[in-house]
């Protein structure tokens, strides 16, 4: 981050109007006659996506009717309901939770899954990943230089970190990194780093955001998390707020670029409906809106990166497939066996 202004792109004003001018466009394609109701499921929380959702309404006429809540409780949720749930669509925080689901998604359209690398997106068409993020390290450079920092997330186990790092064992894109752990390092050797991390004394943060908040006062000098969560208190509070982010030049699990993903419910009786929402959230207005606003990478063409990110392709991603970062139950019980957990 050194030398990092706040993305000089569109402001948000102009974001508002080009999501308008898309869900008019969206309009009059679907000719939606103002007296439809839609039902998300959303692990994204309210303050990061409700603005795409109301630009959406406000256009179509399509009321939305959102349920927010952790990606794991609502996958859950839903896998409780089975064929009764009352949800048309689940957008999900990460690719571990929608994929938890799929047993209860229906086909997306092909074109709609065009519009998304391969990588991005389910194998067998469920789901549709609509935004990237990073895992990353956030530290306070007053505490620790760039040159100290770990290669990859197993050195955290050092003594030298004891007390000195944070983590969030019940968000959901750490439990999909700790099962992408699993599906490269093995049970074995994932569990030992768990338990080193326990034994280092890590603090023990609810989320993402006071991890950072608590590395820029000073209260940890690492914390892990997504890379998009620092540049909002940049934003808020400025260039010389006195944290940064960090890529594992080792690559490896704590490299992981992870998508938020969308699928409809095979029990929807709107499935049409939720088709539109979803191509609305891959319009590339939409995904601008997430370039320049959350600092997300963009998954579809044509789209602006803010420059404060570090692109994708220099980034040294571990050789998992986002397919088989479903098993959060598995990474729970074992985050419960090793200590982290409850």
């Amino acid at each position: 981050m050194s030398g990092m202004s706040i993305f000089a792109g569109r402001t948000r004003l102009s974001v508002w109007a080009l999501l308008a001018v898309a869900a008019a466009a969206l309009l009059g394609a679907c000719g939606g006659d103002g007296d439809e109701t839609l039902t998300v499921y959303s692990g994204r929380s309210e303050t990061l996506v409700q603005p795409v959702i109301d630009q959406f309404t406000d256009a179509t006429g399509i009321e939305v009717a959102v349920k927010y809540g952790g990606t794991a409780e609502l996958a859950a949720t839903l896998l409780e309901e089975g064929d009764r749930t009352p949800a048309d669509v689940f957008y999900a925080q990460d690719p571990g939770g929608i994929g938890s689901v799929e047993s209860l998604l229906g086909q997306l359209d092909s074109s709609t899954l065009a519009r998304v690398p391969e990588w991005a997106r389910s194998p067998d068409g469920l789901w549709t990943g609509v935004s990237g993020r990073a895992r990353v390290l956030v530290y306070n450079p007053e505490r620790v230089s760039e040159a100290e920092l770990p290669r990859t997330i197993e050195e955290l186990t050092d003594p030298k970190w004891r007390g000195r790092v944070g983590w969030a064992p019940t968000n959901g894109s750490f439990l999909t990194m700790v099962t992408g752990m699993r599906a490269v390092w093995g049970e074995e050797r994932t569990r030992a780093w768990v338990e080193g991390m326990v034994a280092n004394d890590t603090a023990v943060y609810p989320k993402n955001t006071p991890q950072v908040a608590a590395t820029g006062a000073g209260e940890i000098d690492i914390g892990l998390v997504n890379h998009y969560y620092l540049y909002r208190f940049v934003a808020e509070e400025g260039e010389d707020f006195p944290a940064r982010n960090y890529h594992l030049p080792g690559g490896g699990p704590g490299s992981l670029v992870m998508v938020s993903g969308v699928g409809v419910l095979e029990a929807s009786d709107n499935k049409e409906l939720a088709q539109q929402f979803i191509n609305f959230l891959l319009s590339t207005v939409a995904q601008q809106y997430f370039a320049s606003q959350t600092y997300e990478y963009p998954l579809v063409e044509g789209v602006n990166v803010s420059r404060l990110l570090t692109p994708l392709d220099e980034i040294e991603q571990p050789q998992i497939r986002l397919a088989d970062l479903s098993d959060l139950a598995g990474a729970q019980d074992l985050l419960r066996a090793a200590g982290a957990l409850p």
